[in-house]
């Protein structure tokens, strides 16, 4: 009985893990945004078939609801990811996927010649610097990756990024110790300053002299 309360305590605290740990993920290296329009790329993942992958159709799904969620209106879909083998890019399968699925009619833009995650972020580079607020959606530790790589290469474009939707709780709750585990691993040559989780500046409250200042201008002016 020990046991078998033991093993489900376990299970309990690694579900918790894996959920805390990818909620962490998704909240850093990013802003509150601002502006008119949004760039949202979403990550190809290696799809030799001829269709989209598991991974793929849901990170498509990811960067769709990261533009449901948003209040900007001019907002462009980018699907990056290159060929794996013979078969078609990774881009055009899962806008493929957006278009005739989900029904997807935005705009979407295709960037099919990266074979890795840098490659991704290099070049959808050309395709961001027109966008006010920058989204990329995928895993959240591979969302993190390509965030980090971003500020690497262009630290003026990664000022613009903000929070995408491919995080929510309890999604894929049985999966997330394990691609805690794996984002740990992929995530292993990022520096600590590019993990952290930037610190909103707190609302500070008028002091009185402030309140009487102002209650003063306020009536002289009348």
């Amino acid at each position: 009985m020990r046991r078998r309360t033991g093993w489900a305590l376990a299970g309990v605290v690694a579900l918790g893990w894996g959920e805390w740990l990818n909620g962490r993920w998704s909240r850093a290296l990013v802003g509150p945004g601002g502006g008119g329009s949004e760039a949202v790329v979403v990550l190809g993942y290696r799809n030799p078939q001829a269709t989209a992958n598991f991974v793929n159709r849901w990170r498509v799904r990811a960067g769709l609801r990261s533009v449901a969620d948003s209040n900007v209106r001019d907002t462009r879909v980018i699907f990056s990811g290159g060929t794996t083998g013979t078969g078609a890019a990774e881009a055009r399968l899962m806008a493929d996927y957006a278009k005739s699925v989900l029904g997807f009619d935005g705009t979407v833009v295709l960037e099919d010649q990266s074979g890795t995650t840098w490659e991704n972020v290099t070049n959808v580079i050309p395709l961001l610097e027109g966008a006010d607020r920058i989204k990329i959606a995928s895993q959240p530790a591979h969302a993190l990756k390509a965030r980090a790589y971003l500020r690497r290469q262009r630290p003026d474009l990664a000022e613009r990024l903000v929070r995408s939707a491919d995080y929510r709780p309890g999604e894929w709750l049985i999966g997330k110790p394990l691609l805690a585990l794996y984002g740990l691993w992929t995530l292993r040559g990022l520096t600590g300053e590019e993990r952290r989780i930037p610190r909103q500046p707190a609302a500070v409250a008028p002091s009185r002299r402030s309140r009487d200042l102002s209650e003063d201008a306020s009536g002289v002016s009348a």
